[in-house]
C-alpha cells in the first residue's frame, strides 16, 4: 500500500528538560567508545602505542585529547632534563638527568674543568655510569673550552606535568630541528617539537604530515630510533647537517588527528604504520538523540556562549532540531558541536539586532533563514530559469522517458537541492545502457556503478526467458557538472522503464532513491535539501496541490523539514510518499497497476510491467533481425 507521510509522524521527540538548570561544561559528549580507547592509548607508555584519532572537523577530537592528557596521573620518570655534550666524532652523545639537574651539572662541569672539583668529587656528585664515562673522555680544559659546555635541550626544572606540544605546521625542521657544521657541533644543535615532546605528547594534523614530502618516512625513522634508544645505551641518531646526535631515550607519544580517509592512505602507503599506531579511536559524526546527549550538547553551548546573551529553552530546542537535521536522522544528534556553536553566535547577533534580552527559538529560526537567504543566489537563478523557460523542466503534465530527479548542489559550506531532468531513450541494439554523463567525462564511479546495476535489474525482473538486447541512453539534461552518487538510480530506472513501455510519467512528482539489482530500495543522503529544493521550485511556479516527492521508506527517519513545507503538507498542497518497492512508485507516476507475475510467470496483460516486458521482447527481436 502506497503511504503518504503526515507531518505528525515527522515530529521530533521533545526534550523533557527545560535546560534552564544546566551548568556550562566542556566535556565531550556522545563519544564514549572513542574516549575509552583514547584513554587506553594515553595510559600505555610503550613503543607502538601511538594514537591516530579520526573523525570530522568540529567533533571535539583535539579538545578530547587535551582534556584526557590533563587527567593523566603524574609520572615523574617521564619528566627529565637532557643535554647534548661534546663528542670526538659526528655521533653527538646525549646525557639525561632528573628534572632540574641539567643546569647543576653544567655548573659542576665548569668547576671540574677549572680544577675546583676533582674527579672523585665529580663521580660522587654524578654517580651515573654514562655521565662518568663522558667526564673521563673530556680533553684538557684549557685546550677545549667548548667541550666543557653542554647544550641543554630539555630543561624541566619548573615542569610539573608531562609535556604536550601541538605542532601546527609540521615540517622536517620544525619537527626534528637543525645543526650547523663546526668543530663543537653539539652546541649548534637546535631541536624540534619531536624532541621537545620527549616523555610527553606530540599532537599533529595527519593531513599536514602527509602533505610534506618525506615527513612521514623521517618520522618513522625517529620512532624506530627512539625504540632502539630505550633498549640500548648508545644508538646513532638521524643525520642533521654534518652531525648525528643520539636520540633522546624518552618515549614521545605521537597523536595524529585526521580523517578516516587519511588513516587508510597511511596504511596503504606504509605497511608498518599500524605497527607504530596501534590505537585508533574513531569519533562518530552522530550520537543518539537521548536526554543525556541533549543535555551534554546544551552544556557545551552554554560554555561556548558564555559571552553571549542568555539563551532560553526554546533557543536550545531549535538548535537541537538543527543538530538532528545535520545528522540527517530524527533519532540522532550531530557530534560536530562547533557547528552548533556557530549557529548560537549568529542567533545571538540576531537577538541583539532584534532588541531581545534573551536568545529565543525565533532568533535561531531567523539566523537559519538568513543563512539560507545569503546562500540562495544560485538556487534563485535556477528557479528563475525554470520560471522563464531557460531550464527545460516540467512541473505538471506527463512525459514518456522523462522524470524529475533531485540533486544537491554544493557551494563551499552551503548546499541546496534542485530538480534535475533525467531522460531516457531506447532503440534496438546490443550496446546496453549508455551513460551519457560517463561518455562526456562528467560521471563519477558510483554513478557509473548505479547505471550498470539497472541492467542487472532489467535482466532479473523482465528478461528471464529472452536475451536483454537494447541500446538505451540515459542523461541528466542541461547538467554540465560532474554527477556522482547512486541516489538518482531509482529516477533513472523509472525514466528507462517509461521509455521501454512508452508510458508517460507524471512531472509534478520528483523521485530520489537508490535501487539494487534485485529491486530493493536503499537510503540516500541529502534528503531534506532535495525535498526543499523541489518544493521551492514548485513554489516559484505555483503549488497546484499535486506536487510531491517519492523517496525510499528507509529515509523517513531522516526527514526534518522546514515548517513552510510542513504547513503545505497539512494544507494538502505538497505531498511526500515513502515507498518500499519499485512498483509502488510506478503506480504513483503512471496511474497504472504495476502488475505481479501469476503462477505461470506472466504479468497481467494491462499492467505496466507487462508493457515493459513486451517492449524488451520486441527490442530483442528487432536487434536480432538487425544483426
Amino acid at each position: 500500500m502506497i503511504r503518504e507521510l503526515t507531518t505528525e509522524e515527522l515530529k521530533l521527540s521533545s526534550p523533557s528538560s527545560d535546560f534552564e538548570h544546566l551548568d556550562a561544561g566542556e566535556e565531550i559528549t556522545g563519544q564514549e567508545k572513542a574516549i575509552s580507547l583514547l584513554r587506553l592509548g594515553l595510559s600505555i607508555d610503550r613503543v607502538g602505542y601511538n594514537i591516530y584519532l579520526s573523525g570530522n572537523d568540529g567533533s571535539g577530537r583535539l579538545t578530547a585529547v587535551m582534556q584526557e592528557i590533563e587527567k593523566l596521573p603524574e609520572k615523574p620518570e617521564m619528566i627529565m632534563d637532557a643535554a647534548y655534550v661534546w663528542s670526538k666524532d659526528e655521533n653527538i652523545r646525549i646525557l639525561v638527568f632528573p628534572k632540574g639537574k641539567a643546569n647543576l651539572f653544567q655548573k659542576d662541569l665548569l668547576s671540574f674543568g677549572r680544577g675546583d672539583l676533582d674527579r672523585d668529587e665529580m663521580n660522587a656528585r654524578w654517580p651515573e655510569h654514562h655521565i662518568q664515562d663522558f667526564i673521563s673522555s673530556l680533553p684538557p680544559f684549557e685546550k677545549e673550552w667548548d667541550a666543557y659546555r653542554i647544550n641543554i635541550i630539555l630543561d624541566h626544572g619548573n615542569t610539573t606535568k608531562r609535556v604536550m606540544i601541538i605542532e601546527t605546521h609540521p615540517s622536517l625542521e620544525s619537527l626534528f630541528g637543525h645543526a650547523e657544521k663546526g668543530k663543537d657541533a653539539h652546541l649548534s644543535i637546535s631541536i624540534g617539537s619531536y624532541q621537545r615532546a620527549a616523555g610527553g605528547f606530540l599532537i599533529m594534523n595527519a593531513e599536514e604530515v602527509m602533505e610534506e614530502e618525506n615527513l612521514w618516512k623521517t618520522l618513522r625513522r625517529y620512532l624506530e630510533m627512539t625504540q632502539r634508544s630505550l633498549s640500548a645505551s648508545s644508538v646513532p641518531g638521524e643525520m642533521i647537517g654534518s652531525v648525528r646526535p643520539q636520540p633522546i631515550p624518552l618515549l614521545t607519544k605521537i597523536i595524529l588527528i585526521g580523517t578516516e580517509e587519511t588513516y587508510n592512505k597511511l596504511i596503504e602507503k606504509d605497511d608498518k604504520f599500524i605497527r607504530y599506531f596501534r590505537i585508533s579511536p574513531e569519533f562518530d559524526y552522530t550520537m543518539p538523540r537521548t536526554e543525556k546527549n541533549m543535555e551534554g550538547t546544551v552544556r557545551y553551548l552554554k560554555a561556548a556562549g558564555k559571552d553571549f546573551l542568555e539563551a532560553d529553552s526554546s533557543a536550545y530546542s531549535e538548535i537541537l532540531r538543527y543538530s538532528s537535521w545535520l545528522a540527517e536522522d530524527r533519532g540522532k544528534l550531530t557530534t560536530e558541536l562547533s557547528l552548533l556553536g556557530d549557529l548560537l553566535e549568529e542567533a545571538n547577533l540576531t537577538a541583539i539586532s532584534n532588541g531581545h534580552k534573551k536568545i529565543s527559538g525565533s532568533d535561531v529560526e531567523d539566523a537559519l533563514y538568513k543563512r539560507d537567504w545569503h546562500a540562495s543566489l544560485a538556487e534563485e537563478n535556477i528557479n528563475e530559469d525554470i520560471r522563464n523557460g531557460n531550464m527545460v523542466i516540467s512541473l505538471s503534465g506527463s512525459k514518456v522517458g522523462i522524470v524529475n530527479g533531485l540533486a544537491v548542489m554544493d557551494r563551499g559550506v552551503s548546499s541546496f537541492g534542485t530538480p534535475a531532468v533525467i531522460s531516457a531513450t531506447v532503440a534496438p541494439g546490443n550496446e546496453g545502457i549508455v551513460n551519457i554523463e560517463h561518455e562526456a567525462g562528467l560521471s563519477g564511479g558510483i554513478h557509473d556503478k548505479g547505471l550498470l546495476i539497472l541492467e542487472g535489474y532489467l535482466r532479473h525482473r523482465y528478461a528471464q526467458t529472452f536475451p536483454l538486447s537494447l541500446y538505451a541512453g540515459i542523461c541528466f539534461e542541461q547538467s554540465y557538472a560532474e554527477v556522482d552518487g547512486d541516489s538518482a538510480s531509482l529516477g533513472e530506472l523509472y525514466a528507462l522503464l517509461s521509455a521501454i513501455a512508452e508510458i508517460p510519467l507524471r512531472q509534478d512528482i520528483a523521485v530520489t532513491g537508490s535501487v539494487s539489482q534485485m529491486g530493493a530500495l536503499q537510503v540516500v543522503g541529502g534528503i531534506n535539501e532535495k525535498i526543499q529544493g523541489f518544493f521551492n521550485a514548485c513554489l516559484t511556479s505555483g503549488l497546484t496541490g499535486t506536487h510531491g516527492v517519492i523517496l525510499p521508506k528507509q529515509n523517513t527517519s531522516s526527514l526534518i523539514l522546514p515548517r513552510t513545507i510542513e504547513k503545505a503538507m497539512d494544507e494538502g498542497k505538497f505531498h511526500i510518499w515513502a515507498i518500499s518497492e519499485v512498483d509502488e512508485g510506478i503506480e504513483l507516476l503512471t496511474g497504472m497497476k504495476s502488475g505481479r507475475r501469476d503462477r505461470k510467470g506472466a504479468f497481467p496483460v494491462s499492467s505496466f510491467n507487462r508493457r515493459v516486458e513486451d517492449g524488451l521482447r520486441n527490442l530483442c527481436r528487432y536487434s536480432q533481425e538487425k544483426g
